[in-house]
């Protein structure tokens, strides 16, 4: 028979690391170790010499910064998705593409496997295997963390130094996280008591508000169709864009969320999110769809936003329901171009202005002056009408009454 070919997903963490020996030695496999930088900043180092220390075949690091930012990050961001109206889907929108990059390798490698290491009760299981199914549904799909005999990390630990598996972790940290460009998230610890304030120490990036600098920031951003373009005049890439706006809103506090969300699977969740850039352009965009959308496109896209962030935090990226909403959001950023100013002062955002060559403000309409050109006349009318089905009902009810 021919030999079984995994691919799995590698962080180089203790559960990735010993899944390769683990897996290697049940299903008696080539691993092919298969690793993706959303901008993570930890456990990136080494990892293609860890990887085959510790038994894989081949090892595939790929960098999909660009791609996350362009066509995960900005669609979402136009779609004004935030799940539960507070989380910028950090995690969450990174899970679909890392799943892509693992079919892919795996289908050029010839791989007859895929391995995740998620958990039986997190979301990050579905989105891998959502995704898998949708991109590669003839791959078998594995999920050691479900059916392992490891009870604990420390169980891992021992195993890792039996078989002489190099790994960092020597005891349980306080914390889980997860971090790429657009957020970071955290969880476990004491977090997990929704009525404990978030220690100093989970956070990982943002200054405390507290602590922040009692100088204002102010900065412009651009938009042109819903995308974020320049900062403070400055053309930019949108991978920079995000990387500056993450350094200068961490440094004001900006992006602490503490939430308690409705899980994939049914449970409740307490998790702590740091998401400056996330948080600054989320608030920009929508100011300037405020300023630039017809009324009932600005009211009937909020539904539409979150659809959008149900659909990534369900891991149903890859669907025919998130292609139609692409079209719809596509449609109503035509004309969400223009300029956001903004302050950030510890640890909040503020609007200080807008302005677009497509804005709906009409002053003449709207001053109190004497430069006003509204019909004052016409509203009596307008009234009579808005409210006659109203008026109509109620004189039915009062005349069955009596």
């Amino acid at each position: 028979m021919k030999k079984e070919k995994i691919a799995i997903a590698y962080s180089g963490g203790l559960d990735t690391s010993v899944m390769i020996k683990w897996l290697k030695d049940k299903y008696d496999a080539d691993i092919v170790a298969v690793t993706g930088n959303l901008g993570q900043q930890k456990e990136i180092e080494n990892l293609e010499e860890k990887a085959i220390a510790t038994g894989a075949s081949s090892f595939s690091f790929l960098d999909l910064q660009k791609p996350f930012v362009e066509e995960y990050i900005w669609p979402a961001l136009k779609a004004g998705a935030l799940y539960e109206d507070v989380y910028p889907l950090a995690t969450a929108l990174g899970r679909p593409l890392l799943a892509k990059a693992l079919v892919d390798v795996a289908l050029s490698e010839n791989c007859t496997m895929l391995a995740h290491g998620c958990t039986g009760k997190g979301n990050d299981q579905v989105r891998f295997e959502v995704t898998f199914a949708s991109l590669a549904p003839h791959l078998k799909v594995l999920a050691p963390l479900r059916e392992w005999e490891f009870t604990s990390r420390e169980a891992e630990i021992a195993y890792a130094e039996e078989h002489n598996i190099p790994v960092s972790a020597t005891k349980k940290s306080p914390y889980s996280i997860d971090e790429n460009i657009w957020g970071i998230s955290i969880e476990c610890g004491v977090l997990e008591d929704p009525m404990v304030a978030p220690p100093e120490d989970a956070y990982q990036i943002t200054t405390s508000p507290e602590k922040a600098p009692d100088k204002a920031a102010v900065i412009d951003i651009e938009f042109e169709q819903g995308v974020p373009v320049a900062l403070d005049g400055k053309k930019m890439e949108g991978l920079d864009l995000i990387l500056e706006l993450n350094k200068i809103g961490a440094a004001h506090g900006i992006g602490r969320l503490d939430m308690v969300e409705n899980r994939v699977v049914g449970i409740k969740s307490r998790e702590i999110y740091e998401a400056p850039a996330a948080t600054i352009l989320h608030f920009a965009h929508r100011e300037l769809e405020r300023l630039t959308q017809e009324k009932s496109v600005f009211q009937y896209k909020t539904n539409i936003g979150q659809d959008y962030a149900n659909l990534i935090y369900n891991g149903t990226w890859f669907s025919p329901m998130r292609e139609a909403l692409d079209g719809f959001v596509e449609a109503t950023q035509k004309n969400v171009t223009g300029l956001v100013r903004v302050k950030l002062f510890k640890g909040s955002v503020t609007l200080l202005g807008r302005t677009s060559p497509w804005s709906l403000y009409n002053e003449e309409l709207a001053t109190y002056t004497e430069a006003d050109t509204f019909n004052h006349k016409a509203a009596e009318g307008f009234i009579h009408l808005y409210g006659l089905s109203l008026k109509t009902y109620s004189e039915v009810q009062a005349k069955n009454r009596s």
